[in-house]
């Protein structure tokens, strides 16, 4: 087997792959073109979120068997064309779950008890505690949309809390002793936190918007930690503005490039953006929910693992 690096990751991918007799080339500068060229000569592909290998590219790659994702979602690569090319998909969603879960119940307690507010005020001096008095998660009701591998992982965390979580998926059944799975109409009428766990698909890009955060019945605090995409941030502003959401925490944003590496594709700001690092009850992160130290070592390991019990 012939590798093609496209992206840094754990040293451990190349040392495990070496130790299978694999061939590892690392390429992590050339341009989508220049890989384009070459991809012929590759048993395997390893990347993060480089570039896009859409049906042109896969098809290129006429001796290709697998490609190894490091993450969650696939939405960079047409899986679809894939498929039909015979290719084996391994991501690894197992690899940072424990990750995203732990960071989003971290955003919600910062944003219930005013974190980040208080500390900045307390470093210049200002000593409001009245201004800084904070909100109890116990007694409230968490909305999951997505109760897959991230959305499991986060109702886990909050198995400590005395909360309601509920969990509502297109799949049937996914419910589990953390998380009661419900139709839209009780999630739009119980929830008071809610919590996105969603890969981007057709379905769910866009998918909170003005139409669907009004029909919550209760104004409501909105976490995303899944994909930019899936947020209208100009009907989320809007949200805010008025009440109907409460405050959020948003480790992606709408307005992320595609590699995830970078905030914007234009250097302009956008005007909803602006609002949003004003904002005192909006907390931000840059796409970081998964990216912790035990987890690049996870992602590697589970994506080596899938290929060896796949090739083995």
């Amino acid at each position: 087997m012939k590798v093609l690096h496209l992206d840094i990751n754990h040293p451990l991918i190349i040392e495990q792959f070496n130790a299978l007799g694999f061939t590892n080339d690392e390429d992590y500068t050339s341009t989508k073109e220049e890989v384009e060229a070459k991809i012929h000569e590759y048993d395997g592909i390893i990347i993060r979120s480089r570039f896009t290998l859409n049906a042109d590219f896969l098809n290129k790659a006429v001796n290709l068997k697998f490609i190894g994702r490091l993450g969650a979602g696939l939405e960079n690569i047409d899986v679809d064309q894939a498929k039909r090319n015979g290719v084996f998909l391994a991501s690894a969603p197992e690899g940072n779950r424990n990750a995203v879960g732990e960071h989003t119940l971290g955003m919600l307690l910062s944003l219930f008890n005013k974190l980040n507010r208080a500390d900045r005020e307390v470093r210049n001096g200002i000593w409001d505690r009245e201004g800084n008095r904070g909100l109890e998660l116990e007694g409230k009701t968490v909305g999951i949309i997505g109760y897959g591998n991230m959305g499991k992982a986060f109702a886990k965390k909050l198995a400590g809390f005395v909360v309601e979580v509920i969990c509502f998926d297109i799949a049937g059944g996914v419910g589990d002793a953390h998380a009661r799975q419900v139709g839209i109409m009780e999630l739009l009428q119980k929830t008071e936190v809610l919590s996105l766990h969603v890969p981007q698909t057709p379905e769910t890009i866009n998918m909170i918007n003005s139409e669907f955060i009004n029909k919550f019945q209760n104004p409501f605090w909105l976490l995303n930690s899944a994909r930019g995409k899936c947020v209208v941030t100009q009907d989320l502003v809007a949200a805010l503005k008025s009440g109907k959401i409460l405050g959020a925490g948003l480790d992606v944003l709408e307005y992320e490039k595609k590699s995830f590496e970078n905030m914007f594709s234009e250097e302009l700001m956008p005007p909803a953006f602006q609002f949003l690092i004003r904002a005192e009850n909006v907390l931000l992160t840059p796409h970081v929910a998964g990216w912790t130290v035990e987890s690049k070592i996870k992602l590697a390991q589970t994506v080596v693992d899938k290929i060896k019990e796949e090739f083995s």
